[in-house]
Parts: C-alpha cells; structure tokens; sequence
C-alpha cells in the first residue's frame, strides 16, 4: 500500500526501449551542415533505444521557422509517440534571428500542447557557427556525446516512456 502523505511520482527514461512506436523528426535545410549532423544524433540515439530506422520518419523544411508547421502536420497523423524538431539559427548582423527563435519556440511548445503528445525543441541558437559546430558534435564511435540531436532524442524518449507511465497508472484506476 503506498504512503498516503507522499505523492505520486511519475518519471520517465532516457533509456526506456522503445518499441511499436514511430517517432517524427523535422529537420530545417537551413544551416543544413550542422542539421545534418543533428539529425545523425538523433537517429543513432533512437536506434540505440531499440527503434528501427523504418519506425523514424524525417520530414526536412526550408528553416526552422517552418518546423512547427511540419511537426504539426505529422502530429496531425496520431501515428507517432513523439516529434523531435531539429534546427540551427545562427546571429547575423540584424535581430531576424531573435525573431525566427521565438516563433519557432512557440510554434514547436503549441503543437506539442494543442495536439497532446511530446514535441522535442531542438533548435540550436547560437551566436556563430563554431558554437554552432560544436553543438553538433560527435559521431558514432563516441556516441554523439555533445550532440544535441542526440540528447533531444534522449528527452523525446523519456517523454515517451512518462506518458507510458502515466497511462499506465491511469489504466489501474
């Protein structure tokens, strides 16, 4: 019998495998040396937790303004566990940069809340293409340590694994 002065707790697992699940990600071409690179990240951590690349779907737009729009469509499908957004915005001499961060953080946080399932913010905001580089690092052979494709992919499989959690526990009540 649990304590009826301590709280639930749900958590979920970075390490969690995933299996009978599809995971969505959209990637901007924009900055599209370190996107790429992103996405390998992700892909290697998603195969790591046990999920076939046939179960990864990639949908590549123009920037990363138009991740949310993409993100939203797939969502739209009810075929996927979770939506990683992979983008790269790098300053330039004006504020567009400020502007494109904002509205694609905004859009990414409104798709994964109007359509209820984990949509994973993985833009990089940097102030100059080296930081930029070395946000995209790694590789295979060390596991993409640094890469934040990669740990983007991690969050989007706990999330993945709480909302296991909580349906679960919802299931036995």
């Amino acid at each position: 019998m649990t304590d009826p002065n301590t709280p639930r707790t749900f958590t979920g697992s970075p390490d969690h495998p995933l299996g009978g699940v599809r995971i969505g990600i959209v990637v901007a071409r924009w900055n599209e040396s370190i996107t790429r690179r992103l996405l390998a990240g992700a892909v290697h951590r998603l195969d790591a937790a046990g999920l076939p690349p046939r179960a990864i779907d990639v949908a590549w737009v123009p920037g990363s303004f138009e991740l949310s729009f993409a993100a939203d469509r797939l969502a739209a499908t009810g075929r996927y566990a979770a939506i990683v957004c992979l983008g790269a915005i790098i300053k330039g001499e004006t504020s567009h940069d400020h502007h494109i961060a904002t509205a694609a953080a905004a859009g990414i946080e409104t798709v994964g809340r109007e359509r209820g399932l984990p949509v994973i913010f993985g833009v990089l905001t940097c102030d100059t293409l080296a930081q930029a580089m070395v946000r995209a690092g790694g590789d295979a052979a060390d596991g993409y340590v640094g890469n934040k494709g990669a740990e983007c992919a991690a969050a989007a499989v706990e999330m993945v694994s709480l909302v296991a959690a909580i349906a679960a526990e919802e299931e036995r009540r």
